[in-house]
């Protein structure tokens, strides 16, 4: 991997919505994130035993934005628990695409019967498009990503019954 690769490949990583992204080919090692709340708790620990009045105010600014989280999960929980089937998930990081072109029909809508190997998505990754096949014949019950949306490894891209 060249040094033009690479800079492409942030100056990517800083415009998505992406809070990590982690690459490995052979002997090239890849590692961005944008997640600073990581570092918080590796340093709270080695600071904490000294002054012991400064714990409780972290503590009391994170209960806040922990309540909120809390208050989102249940609402896709209870999504994903409403609709039914096997989530096909993205083998890469990337931007998926619902159709071959702008002009072009979606590969699936929701409700559509799909035969193993049929394309669902497309991964655009490093400037190569990957489709993404069914692993198996059934029904699409939700589609889990929006056209255009960037895609982490293991994100839910389609559902199948």
């Amino acid at each position: 991997m060249n040094l033009n690769d690479i800079k492409d490949l942030m100056a990517q990583f800083d415009q998505s919505s992406l809070r990590e992204f982690s690459y490995r080919n052979g002997t090239d090692e890849l590692q961005f994130s944008k997640n600073e709340a990581r570092l918080v708790p590796e340093v709270a620990p080695q600071v904490a035993p000294a002054p012991a009045i400064a714990t409780p105010s972290p503590v009391a600014s994170t209960s806040a934005p922990v309540e909120t989280v809390v208050e989102e999960v249940p609402a896709s929980v209870e999504a994903s628990v409403a609709a039914e089937g096997d989530v096909v998930e993205s083998p890469l990081v990337g931007v998926a695409y619902l159709a071959a072109g702008p002009d072009k029909p979606a590969f699936v809508t929701v409700g559509d019967s799909v035969k193993k190997g049929q394309t669902l998505v497309i991964i655009e990754a490093m400037k190569v498009m990957n489709e993404i096949p069914a692993p198996k014949d059934g029904v699409v019950t939700e589609i889990l990503v929006s056209n255009e949306e960037m895609v982490e490894f293991g994100k839910g891209l389609v559902r199948i019954k």
